[in-house]
């Protein structure tokens, strides 16, 4: 692995006892120095490890400041039984200074401390990320992308796919997010756009003749930062599959990403095949469409049983309950704090339950507003035993299931209910093809609009729009979206209606989309795909709450690259080259 030259013989994380009396070189960064009474003791790190470095001449360390890149030449020999580090690989060895030279000088002063530099405030530390990275967690976190990305490339591989590239430069597209816009110099008034994702090249490769296609496609998309997402750029594992079903890519990706988290993590990990549910089951059981199934409380749709209530939070309300084991022994203020939780951070007007005793009877504020016909009803449909507690959320029908999924994320975190050992897999599938919008109240799509509705054309024409189904899913883990997909709409009739609905008459599809609508006049096979995220992927696998964690050179939340100082002003002559004039 190491090219021996005249900066190194030996890489740092290696030198062994097997080593001892020989002359090696080493090089790298100093981490440390420390002063043992004339007797300078130099931690020197490279990519795969540390190594001590003993100097008894002082004068070898006059341009020497922590963080400088050295190259040492010395001795390899046993420290002393008391000098032992047993937490480093070469902790039973060092290397006797014979002569040391400074490669690569670096101030007295640092802007951080390296070995914490994810303690510091995130925009010094990417001003610094060349500094930063040499923090051997974040290094270490860059080291698995790296091995993640190359395991399923190979994987992919094994799997009969072919890594194909699509073009960077493409063209705007009026669905999904905001474009980054590439002015044209050719083109007076023209601009390229750079892809939010490969959506249309692999299509196009399906309808071209290929079989099996994947890439590592980087994506970019103007949008907001969140702790699972990075503005401007991000990765994913890009697939697609000709001749195939919506059961032929689920059984691809939870292979694929079953394999790589059993392989990178010690955690257990769901076994195959993971669950399908389907998306109106997860938005009554879980409130969300990215259930986090480490959690196992789950929500109950009691509406029935309050349907002639006169209580006025319930009256013609959707009313979910959550029942919550083995709670009713809090003390008075777990159950204040989830009342000021609701209110205020939820902005619920109240949060109601009820204590089961072990007499099977009702404790709590809601308790005289429950119908005594009604009593046996809700103990078997909540499920109700001894010792539970059952918290009510009641509100508009996409509201209650809303606040009753964030109830449930909250219980699950105050009563550490969460298994953190775990990776949980799941499939969302069966997303309505349709909602409407509460601006317009026109139809638009719910997801991807080149996905087939189930029923096909005959399901567009007979049925009411936000009845409609598409052949859509996401594979979600731990409560994160790991990936959407989609069967593709391939069939040309099928295609128009489906954007009829949305608004769109056949002029505009071939406006908007020339290149599908062209393809799909020239025997387009059925086809079907999905994209998992590669940074969320090891976001998960790193346990890292942030996904610029995981990226070697991220923006900042405010789509600012800091190290480079992008975006920045350009010359007026730039300007002119590509006909732009700044309002």
């Amino acid at each position: 692995m190491i090219c021996v030259n005249q900066y190194h013989t030996h890489l740092c994380g290696e030198v062994s006892e097997a080593d001892i009396g020989k002359k090696i070189r080493v090089a790298g960064w100093v981490e440390n120095i420390r002063d043992h009474g004339g007797i300078q003791f130099l931690d020197v790190r490279d990519h795969y490890g540390v190594v001590q470095v003993v100097v008894y001449d002082e004068a070898m360390l006059s341009d020497v400041n922590r963080q400088c890149c050295i190259t040492v030449e010395g001795e390899v020999i046993l420290r002393s039984e008391d000098t032992i580090n047993p937490k480093i690989a070469t902790g039973k060895v060092e290397v006797k200074t014979e002569t040391l030279t400074v490669l690569g000088k670096a101030p007295s002063s640092l802007p951080f401390e390296v070995d914490s530099s994810t303690d510091t405030k995130e925009d010094v530390r990417l001003k610094y990320r060349f500094l930063d990275l040499r923090n051997p967690k974040v290094h270490n976190n860059i080291v698995l992308r790296s091995q993640v990305i190359s395991f399923l490339r190979n994987k992919m591989s094994e799997l009969g796919f072919l890594d194909i590239q699509t073009p960077i430069l493409s063209t705007s597209s009026p669905e999904g997010a905001r474009d980054y816009l590439i002015p044209s110099r050719k083109h007076h008034g023209k601009f390229y756009a750079l892809p939010q994702a490969p959506q249309i090249f692999k299509q196009l490769l399906m309808v071209s003749g290929f079989d099996r296609y994947f890439q590592v496609a980087p994506c970019f998309r103007d949008e907001d930062a969140r702790a699972d997402r990075s503005p401007g750029e991000f990765y994913q594992l890009d697939f697609e599959m000709a001749f195939a079903t919506q059961e032929d890519v689920l059984q691809i990706a939870e292979e694929v990403i079953s394999e790589t988290f059993k392989k990178f993590s010690d955690k257990k990990v769901s076994e195959t095949p993971f669950p399908r549910i389907p998306y109106a089951e997860a938005m009554l059981r879980y409130g969300i469409d990215k259930p986090d199934l480490r959690n196992p409380l789950e929500i109950v749709d009691i509406t029935e049983i309050f349907e002639t209530s006169t209580f006025a939070p319930f009256k013609n309300k959707t009313v979910r309950a959550i029942n919550v084991p083995n709670c009713a022994s809090k003390p008075k203020s777990f159950f204040e704090n989830m009342l000021k939780y609701a209110t205020e951070e939820l902005e619920m007007m109240g949060l109601g339950y009820i204590k089961v005793t072990d007499e099977m009877e009702f404790l709590g504020p809601i308790n005289k507003f429950i119908p005594d016909d009604q009593r046996d009803n809700l103990i078997k449909k909540a499920g109700l035993v001894p010792g539970c507690v059952l918290y009510f959320i009641a509100d508009e029908t996409n509201a209650a299931a809303k606040l009753a999924g964030q109830i449930r994320a909250e219980l699950g975190r105050r009563l550490e209910l969460i298994d953190n050992s775990e990776f949980k897999m799941c499939f969302i599938v069966d997303f309505p093809m349709y909602e409407i919008d509460e601006e317009t109240g026109a139809y638009i799509f719910t997801h991807n609009p080149f996905s087939m509705p189930q029923g096909g054309l005959q399901a567009l024409l007979e049925k009411e729009p936000t009845e409609i189904l598409a052949y859509q899913y996401d594979i979600v883990c731990n409560g994160v979206e790991l990936s959407s997909g989609a069967v593709r709409n391939h069939d040309l009739p099928t295609m128009i209606k489906a954007f009829e609905i949305a608004g769109y008459t056949e002029e505009k599809i071939e406006e908007n989309f020339p290149a599908l609508y062209n393809a799909f006049k020239f025997g387009p096979p059925p086809h079907a795909g999905m994209a998992p995220g590669i940074d969320r992927m090891i976001m998960l696998l790193t346990d890292e709450e942030n996904i610029r964690e995981v990226i070697p050179f991220p923006m900042n939340s405010n789509a600012q690259d800091l190290l480079l100082g992008a975006p920045t002003e350009v010359t007026e002559q730039q300007l002119r080259e590509v006909h732009i004039k700044i309002r």
